[in-house]
């Protein structure tokens, strides 16, 4: 950074877990250069982000480069690390079991989170699932990143702004629900086989290309018990309701 106490900004932006390191070799380097506070006729103050020698973002908002420093870095996190595997998906945790919304980004998923948070779910997750060799899933919360109103610039909440709590221990998976959105639709999904869900999320995986072998041998213990959902939806606060309510039912999904 060209410019001294913009860390308090930065520090909530990096990836949840992220802990200092004296390493000296790095395996990838941002810098980001700020505007100077004076205006010249005919040309406008840019803020540049860069990642290693690649220029990420530039705009006359610090803020929207800010969003793209922690967009890039948690798109380099899921894709950089063989430990675990990230899925592109909303999770939260309920009755000991985890929820998971499958969908890339804008696709409805956050929203659904929320609703579910508001009605007593536990936060895990709006953005990435985190798999480990178990086929547990694993806590990436952080604020939940909601665009209001078509607003470009997203509103961030935590789960406790929401009145919820933030899951710790990771969590077997329970239901996963693939829904797109539709305007006045009811929901009313129709049961996935295993391998069909299975595919679904594949199709949703950050570094399948890279690291085949360990995505499917995870994502084959993630699904050994879990049951997929998949339709269109309303509301988002009906949809979260009648999820919550068939994935703790002694009947479950069979009678959807």
């Amino acid at each position: 950074m060209n410019v001294s106490g913009l860390m308090p900004g930065i520090l909530p932006r990096l990836p949840p877990g992220w802990k200092v390191s004296r390493r000296v070799v790095v395996e990838r380097l941002y810098s980001l250069v700020v505007a100077d506070g004076f205006e010249r006729r005919g040309m406008r103050r840019l803020h540049v982000l860069y990642a290693n020698s690649i220029r990420v973002a530039r705009d006359t908002s610090l803020n929207m480069v800010l969003e793209a420093l922690e967009n890039d870095l948690q798109r380099y996190t899921a894709t950089a690390t063989s430990e675990m595997t990230f899925l592109h998906a909303g999770v939260v945790g309920w009755r000991g079991r985890a929820i998971m919304v499958p969908g890339c980004s804008l696709s409805g998923k956050t929203t659904l989170v929320r609703e579910m948070l508001r009605l007593g779910a536990t936060y895990y997750s709006d953005e990435f699932a985190v798999v480990d060799d178990s086929g547990l899933v694993h806590p990436f919360a952080r604020p939940l990143g909601i665009r209001e109103d078509f607003f470009p610039a997203q509103t961030n909440y935590t789960a406790e702004n929401l009145g919820a709590s933030t899951g710790v221990k990771p969590l077997p998976l329970g239901t996963a629900v693939l829904c797109s959105y539709e305007a006045g639709a009811r929901w009313q999904p129709a049961l996935l086989s295993q391998g069909q869900g299975a595919l679904e999320l594949l199709a949703n995986s950050v570094a399948v290309r890279c690291q085949p072998h360990q995505t499917l041998r995870r994502l084959q213990k993630l699904v050994e018990h879990a049951v997929f959902v998949k339709g269109a939806r309303g509301e988002a606060r009906e949809a979260a309701a009648s999820i919550l309510n068939q994935s703790c039912a002694e009947e479950g999904w069979g009678a959807a």
